[in-house]
């Protein structure tokens, strides 16, 4: 059984440990965890780990956010994975912060990378791991919010955070999206 796993995100050092980036921070901790490397590659950097018989196909889209369906119509095809075997990891800022939400389908709810997921897969019916990254900023900065560093406190508690994100990604491997919801949920 083949998987595609994709983080959400934005390259650049300047990103990289924004709340906006927590797609590729999950998938970064589980490579290193899995003792695997990202390659870049097409639209993307790539990488592969196996869990419990199964292939899981990590993807962090190199395309900016907005543009993060290419990399991912990409790959579905590229490994012929249904997008119902497909997980995006993405922040969400209607979620307190470090608590995660697995979804079978749903709207972008704003978010400018689902909604190029959307678009170029043909709807939205494909699970998402939402990581709540909290909504604690005034009226017009959700940009600036979601594109700023994370708290210290937030950091002192990132790790333990993205640890149970991966946990519910290898579940959603083993033993499918319902199960998963119910525990993790």
């Amino acid at each position: 059984m083949k998987y595609l796993i994709v983080g959400l995100g934005n390259i650049g050092a300047e990103y990289e440990l924004t709340r906006h980036n927590i797609g590729f921070l999950v998938l970064d901790r589980m490579a290193d965890q899995e003792g695997t490397k990202f390659e870049m590659n097409k639209l993307a950097y790539t990488s592969e780990v196996k869990h419990k018989g199964r292939t899981l196909h990590l993807i962090k889209p190199t395309t900016y956010m907005n543009l993060s369906g290419k990399a991912v119509n990409h790959y579905l095809q590229q490994h012929k994975i249904p997008k119902e075997s497909m997980l995006v990891i993405t922040d969400d800022i209607a979620l307190p912060y470090g608590k995660i939400r697995l979804k079978p389908k749903g709207s972008a709810g704003g978010h400018n990378g689902l909604k190029n997921i959307e678009q170029l897969t043909g709807g939205a019916n494909y699970p998402r791991l939402r990581f709540g990254v909290g909504d604690d900023f005034h009226k017009g900065q959700q940009v600036d919010y979601v594109l700023s560093p994370f708290s210290k406190q937030e950091m002192d508690e990132l790790v333990l955070n993205m640890d149970r994100a991966i946990d519910a990604v290898k579940s959603f491997c083993t033993i499918g999206l319902e199960r998963t919801m119910n525990h993790f949920n």
